[in-house]
């Protein structure tokens, strides 16, 4: 680790630190990640990290967490959230983050505060402030801290460390919630959210990494990094991986042509096949996925 991101590094534990009793709202990313090691380095078992077990969360997400915990040596919990049953969260609005955050945060806060914990802090960084995040309101809300912000680290300076600190979670690919796979407007079911689930394990098992299936209802765009588009249109790969998808009830199954682009859906809605459609009057922009 080079001495600027040892510095900043040594901030985060210092910061932490101070802090004493500590939640994590721990995903098992790369960013929650390095906060609950810089957490456990500095506050030893004044730290528990928490996991949402939510529809929207996969199922080898929250096993993953489990295994990240562990290997840190950190006392986890799993909490289940109910943002399902928050009408404004299922009519996915643009600010749909918001409301997942609000529920999620909520139940953290009273956490907090019913076993006397210091703070809740969360894994957002400095890129994450010049980004959409609706859900960066909901941790203003509840008083969420955010200990890599206080020490300047970016999404990069993140990987680096976590490599240099030894952490598996250093080239892990983004994994937002399953949510950001249905275009704002599109209602979040929990049976649309098992199929976009089981799609992308479909993708996995075919060996591909960085992946996204987006839900249009009946209909699925599969998107892949670029770089691995061409083993996708594979005839016989396609075919496969086709018939594996419509077999879970989508009668039709598209590759995006483009690859895989984090945030696509918030250039507007889109169809299917990649085409512009219409972008509902006031809309404009929405998280990453």
């Amino acid at each position: 680790m080079d001495a600027g991101l040892e510095a900043k590094y040594r901030m985060l534990t210092s910061r932490l630190g101070a802090l004493g009793r500590i939640l994590v709202a721990f995903s098992g990313g790369v960013d929650s990640t390095l906060v609950l090691k810089a957490a456990v380095e500095a506050c030893g078992a004044g730290v528990l990290a928490v996991t949402a077990v939510s529809p929207a969360v996969p199922a080898r997400e929250q096993e993953e967490a489990v295994a990240l915990a562990a290997f840190l040596q950190a006392r986890h919990r799993l909490l289940r959230t109910a943002e399902m049953a928050d009408p404004n969260y299922v009519a996915n609005p643009t600010n749909r983050c918001y409301f997942c955050k609000r529920e999620l945060y909520g139940r953290l806060a009273h956490l907090a505060t019913a076993e006397n914990y210091a703070a809740v802090v969360d894994g957002a960084n400095r890129d994450d402030l010049a980004d959409w995040r609706p859900g960066r309101q909901a941790a203003a809300e509840r008083a969420v801290l955010s200990p890599l912000v206080e020490a300047g680290f970016t999404k990069g300076e993140i990987r680096a460390a976590s490599r240099a600190l030894g952490l598996p979670t250093w080239d892990k690919p983004a994994m937002p919630c399953l949510a950001s796979r249905f275009p704002y407007g599109t209602p979040i079911t929990a049976g649309g959210l098992r199929r976009v689930e089981r799609a992308e394990a479909i993708l996995r098992q075919h060996g591909f990494r960085e992946l996204r299936v987006r839900h249009f209802g009946e209909a699925a765009r599969i998107e892949v990094a670029p770089a691995e588009l061409p083993r996708l249109l594979e005839p016989a790969r396609r075919a496969a991986v086709t018939a594996a998808i419509q077999g879970l009830g989508y009668r039709q199954v598209m590759v995006d042509p483009e690859g895989f682009r984090s945030g696509k859906l918030n250039a507007g809605p889109v169809g299917v096949e990649g085409e512009p459609a219409s972008r509902p009057a006031g809309e404009a922009g929405g998280p990453r996925g």
